[in-house]
């Protein structure tokens, strides 16, 4: 069954990659993806799942295992993660290298599926957790997109569904996002993320804002001559922080008049009327939305909350390859969105897949595809689970990489 599926995707014709380098900015949501969305454009199935793997790739770099001294950090370099994550390979022709990695901690008390703690006295880390990353594209990646692109990817929430429960809706105001502006009402918890520092920790003597305006001023200073875009990307939590990370880079002007872009997977609802009204208003900022249907997480907080930007709803429980009608894990995981988004045809049609893309990658974290496809469930883990062998013969728990500037290099 599955040399059939292979044999079955290289039949399928792809487009070379100079159409979305030419289609950039329409796939960027220049004109709202009006005309893109229903029957959904081949080049914009092709691009929402790009988003998606960088996406991916900050929940497959990032240490969860709380026995481990680095739990909440990340497992690689930043020269080797898109090596390690299985992003490097020739037929992804989408280049990029990682400028700068981004960590976090709360002011408030968060669920632990966000801020993970380890259990270890040796802890690398009692107060940050590592939380997303900044890429630039490479001279080779500049010509398959068809512009010099600012990518940040913000890791969402690495635990089940529970959180939801636990999670506190009440709403603050962001003058520091919105230049003094109180009117706007974001969810508390995403704010304290995106804005806390702590003094305690070398990771965040300044907040991930603090870190993402910096570098991404240095990034557009850098490339000013150049034809340039910035695109943001996250699931889950990381969706909800990418959303307040866009709004803030537009309304401060860091961009300097670039097109700024967010691709966000279940995102849960950020803010108020007043501020989706403030987003409705920024000229150069696009917001494109991904859910499942039978997801509950985009429909959360319940009240008070508002909807932003542009949806494109999926349904996969269409998908012959998946169980039906699946689970809580299986509609929410990002993996599957991206198998959506690969041959969802719309609320009248039915499940074909249009992109390449191997239905592998739906059980990486789950146990979703039909066990007539034989893909093991949970089959991504680090080879001995970190464990790692020394020449005496004893085993050592080796689960991080360093950088050159790491503050522990």
């Amino acid at each position: 069954m599955r040399n059939w599926f292979k044999r079955k995707m290289k039949k399928s014709t792809e487009k070379t990659d100079s159409t979305i380098a030419k289609r950039w900015m329409l796939l960027s949501g220049k004109n709202n993806w009006e005309g893109l969305m229903d029957p959904l454009d081949y080049d914009l199935r092709r691009y929402i799942i790009h988003y998606g793997e960088m996406a991916q790739a900050s929940y497959d770099n990032f240490n969860s295992n709380k026995a481990s001294k680095n739990a909440g950090n990340n497992r690689y370099s930043k020269n080797n993660l898109f090596t390690k994550v299985g992003l490097d390979k020739d037929h992804n022709p989408f280049k990029y290298r990682v400028t700068k990695y981004l960590y976090a901690t709360s002011s408030i008390q968060v669920p632990e599926a966000f801020i993970v703690k380890s259990l270890s006295r040796e802890s690398w880390s009692k107060e940050s957790n590592w939380i997303g990353f900044i890429a630039v594209g490479t001279d080779e990646g500049k010509i398959a997109l068809g512009r010099r692109e600012i990518l940040i990817s913000w890791r969402g929430t690495v635990q089940t569904l529970d959180w939801v429960n636990d999670l506190d809706f009440f709403q603050v105001s962001a003058p520091e996002i919105f230049r003094g502006n109180t009117d706007p009402q974001i969810h508390r918890g995403w704010y304290s993320i995106y804005t806390s520092d702590d003094p305690r920790s070398p990771f965040n003597n300044t907040s991930v804002r603090d870190q993402v305006v910096e570098e991404v001023k240095r990034l557009v200073e850098e490339y000013k001559s150049e034809k340039m875009s910035i695109t943001i990307t996250g699931h889950s939590m990381g969706a909800a922080v990418g959303t307040l990370n866009a709004i803030d880079i537009v309304v401060n002007g860091f961009n300097k008049g670039c097109l700024v872009t967010a691709i966000l997977f279940a995102s849960p609802r950020v803010g108020d009327s007043s501020f989706v009204n403030a987003f409705s208003k920024l000229e150069n900022l696009r917001i494109l939305r991904v859910t499942n249907c039978l997801d509950i997480i985009p429909n959360y907080p319940l009240i008070d909350y508002s909807e932003i930007g542009v949806e494109l709803a999926i349904d996969t429980t269409k998908s012959k390859y998946l169980k039906v009608p699946g689970d809580i894990r299986s509609w929410h995981s990002l993996e599957a969105h991206m198998h959506g988004v690969a041959g969802y045809q719309g609320a009248n049609g039915g499940f074909k897949l249009e992109v390449r893309r191997d239905i592998s990658l739906v059980n990486k974290h789950l146990n979703a595809l039909k066990d007539e496809y034989c893909v093991p469930t949970c089959w991504w883990v680090e080879k001995n689970n970190g464990m790692v062998q020394q020449d005496d013969g004893s085993w050592k728990l080796m689960d991080h990489e360093d950088d050159d500037d790491s503050v522990y290099a």
